[in-house]
């Protein structure tokens, strides 16, 4: 998340725009134990092609950032594997702690190995950037693992060619083929079988430990704390209380409460996540009077919620409008 916001910096939005909607706080995107949903990431990836869709080569930019560093113990276990063919498996295995929304399919081709990026249950807007995003990040890595440039010998996407395709030619070497069938690297086999210089056994058996550490706790995590948020989100105004959704959920509200301990999270926490959420959804893409907000989030007085939003943001509901529609206005001005 902070690299897609820092990306979005970058170009003059400023860190409340990019993460309108989320839920998540400029704070969050540093501190280790604030888990990310999916559904948050694609939300600021949506803000970012709103505010910023004529960049060229936005993807690209976005995906030059993510160093194998940037993947934790994910990353070094890759680096610390034999081959780049062995950390292409490691980097399967281990899928849910990379950061790509294309699902990544391999497959041996002769002396070419495939590599397709399946980018069909993405939303439409966001598709391109995506999949420029997780093409990119492949390739930084694979040059982050080798001392020369990797195998890179066709390079497939299935959206339409762009006006200009220099930058896709400058960053991967080669010219792609836009309006293929899929989105595909071929790479050569020969090339990804080379022996990594800092291959080390050891290191690799204790990062792929950390992996499914990691793994297992983004599972847990990921598990009843969505499903707890997805019934929230539901019910909007009329969110219920504990006792209706551990019900929905066949569960017992003790039962519940342990799992969402274990998740490291509370009922009430979550409850917040989703009203803030929803807030500043309406606050900053509908014509809304905070009262009209209140209510629709089941406030009984509109100072409950002012209270409550100040709480969670350090600002009021007008404070904060006004404030992403000036970060708004001067972003646009900065891009003419």
């Amino acid at each position: 998340m902070w690299l897609m916001t820092e990306l979005g910096i970058d170009h003059g939005l400023s860190a409340r725009t990019c993460l309108a909607g989320t839920g998540l706080k400029e704070q969050d995107l540093t501190d280790p134990a604030v888990v990310v949903s999916a559904k948050q990431e694609l939300r600021l990836i949506s803000n970012l092609i709103e505010h910023l869709g004529d960049v060229p080569g936005l993807g690209i930019e976005a995906g030059r950032r993510y160093h194998f560093t940037a993947f934790g113990a994910l990353g070094f276990a890759m680096v610390s594997s034999p081959n780049a063919r062995s950390a292409l498996d490691i980097a399967l295995r281990y899928f849910q702690l990379t950061f790509a929304f294309t699902r990544f399919h391999v497959e041996e081709k002769g002396d070419e190995t495939h590599i397709t990026l399946d980018d069909s249950s993405l939303p439409d807007a966001i598709r391109a950037f995506v999949v420029e995003r997780d093409s990119s990040a492949l390739v930084t890595v694979q040059r982050d693992l080798f001392s020369s440039r990797p195998g890179l010998n066709n390079l497939h996407f299935s959206f339409p060619e762009p006006a200009n395709t220099d930058l896709y030619e400058a960053f991967y070497g080669i010219r792609p083929l836009f309006g293929a069938m899929s989105n595909t690297a071929i790479m050569s086999t020969a090339a990804i079988m080379e022996p990594l210089s800092q291959s080390n056994e050891l290191a690799l058996k204790a990062a792929e430990d950390q992996c499914r550490i990691l793994l297992d706790r983004h599972r847990l995590r990921d598990g009843m704390a969505a499903k707890v948020r997805d019934h929230l989100v539901r019910y909007g105004a009329q969110m219920p209380d504990m006792s209706v959704v551990s019900s929905e959920l066949c569960m017992t509200p003790r039962t519940l409460r342990r799992r969402l301990q274990d998740e490291g999270t509370t009922f009430i926490n979550l409850r917040d996540e989703v009203r803030l959420a929803l807030a500043e959804e309406f606050l900053t893409g509908f014509a809304l009077s905070v009262e009209q907000i209140a209510e629709r989030l089941g406030y009984s007085e509109p100072t409950c919620f002012i209270n409550a939003f100040k709480r969670w943001t350090g600002k009021t509901p007008l404070v904060y409008r006004k404030q992403v529609r000036v970060d708004m206005r001067s972003s646009r001005g900065g891009q003419c």
